[in-house]
């Protein structure tokens, strides 16, 4: 669904200028806005809710604003890793070239020299964020891959995305960094999760993680084209489900870290910890076999052996992200369980399908 966007010059954003004069440049029409109320618990960004009164019909009786994150730390995180000018500049340039359902967009704008971002958005509720720690069955689970084909189906083995220097992207050089990354927190991410990995996958887990760090370059290398547009975070706490008859079934949100690079890391990401261990042993190559067909209604020719192989290997993107995320952004209650439940799943995920020998 495209964005009609618009910019007011790359000004600072702050809950306080969140003003009459800001929603007038927004809509183009007097409103009057109530307090805001903050939603959900974004690991990098902040949602507020606003109620909207205005003489013009035009103006929604309710947005979603998206701001960077309060918490110093998170807040560093988003500007270092360019999260915040990567979310305002997806929704100004890429979503509309794409099919998948994401919140309409009204105005994105991002303060290139301290970070501040503000994104209007549409208000999806009555839908209901989904819950990583919890997991998900087989009808949510089916949705969000069609969601997943129609964001990169579009724009499958699409040269042109190469031009786009702001996608992220995966090389020689990220590997390196990601490399020095990796253990540089990786002391700190097994200070906290080691008891609840051996716990729940056993010795292997830590082994896992061991080979794992040592390969970084070569499972970087591995990653191997067509490419297409990634999500970068696909999981259940960024999609949106519908609550009633006439909800829309399925929308996915922040867009913090889009890329160009293959889109199966998406899928595996996913499936590993957005379903439980049990049902994701019982359905995950049903929802392969979805994912390849829906990109092949696309009219693309899709080799099957070379997604499933990359399906298998993918499971480390999941621990990856769990290793790095977890030390890099503001500690919460939830995150810590969030980030527990996503190492331990993608472990057992990346050791039932041997990721570690796919490359």
């Amino acid at each position: 669904m495209g964005a009609t966007v618009g910019a007011v010059g790359h000004r600072e954003y702050t809950e306080q200028n969140i003003d009459a004069a800001f929603w007038r440049e927004v809509f183009g029409a007097d409103v009057t806005a109530g307090p805001p109320k903050r939603i959900g618990e974004g690991q990098v960004g902040m949602n507020l809710r606003f109620a909207l009164e205005s003489d013009d019909p035009s103006v929604p009786t309710s947005v979603v604003v998206k701001m960077a994150s309060p918490d110093p730390t998170s807040r560093a995180t988003g500007v270092s890793l360019r999260n915040y000018e990567r979310e305002v500049k997806f929704y100004n340039e890429i979503v509309g070239t794409l099919d998948v359902r994401s919140p309409r967009c009204w105005f994105a704008d991002w303060h290139e020299a301290n970070g501040d971002i503000a994104i209007v958005l549409e208000d999806m509720a009555p839908s209901e964020q989904g819950d990583q720690i919890d997991g998900c069955g087989l009808e949510h689970a089916v949705l969000a891959v069609d969601q997943l084909v129609k964001m990169q189906g579009p724009r499958w083995g699409d040269d042109s995305l190469s031009d786009v220097d702001w996608l992220q992207r995966r090389d020689a050089a990220d590997a390196e960094r990601l490399s020095g990354l990796i253990g540089m927190v990786l002391p700190g991410f097994l200070a906290t999760y080691t008891d609840a990995i051996v716990r729940d996958v056993g010795q292997q887990g830590l082994d896992f993680i061991a080979t794992l760090a040592e390969k970084i370059p070569a499972y970087i290398a591995a990653k191997d084209a067509p490419f297409t547009v990634t999500h970068g975070d696909y999981r259940l706490d960024n999609l949106l489900f519908a609550t009633t008859p006439d909800g829309v079934p399925c929308a996915v949100v922040d867009w913090q870290t889009p890329g160009h690079g293959n889109g199966v890391s998406d899928l595996a990401y996913f499936i590993g910890a957005g379903l439980l261990p049990d049902a994701r042993r019982q359905f995950e190559w049903q929802l392969v076999d979805q994912y390849i067909a829906g990109l092949e209604s696309y009219g693309h020719a899709i080799n099957h052996e070379w997604v499933k192989n990359h399906y298998r290997r993918e499971a480390i993107s999941g621990v990856i992200m769990a290793i790095v995320a977890s030390q890099i952004v503001g500690r919460t209650e939830r995150g810590d369980k969030m980030f527990e439940v996503m190492a331990t799943r993608h472990l057992l995920q990346g050791i039932e399908n041997g990721a570690l020998s796919t490359f």
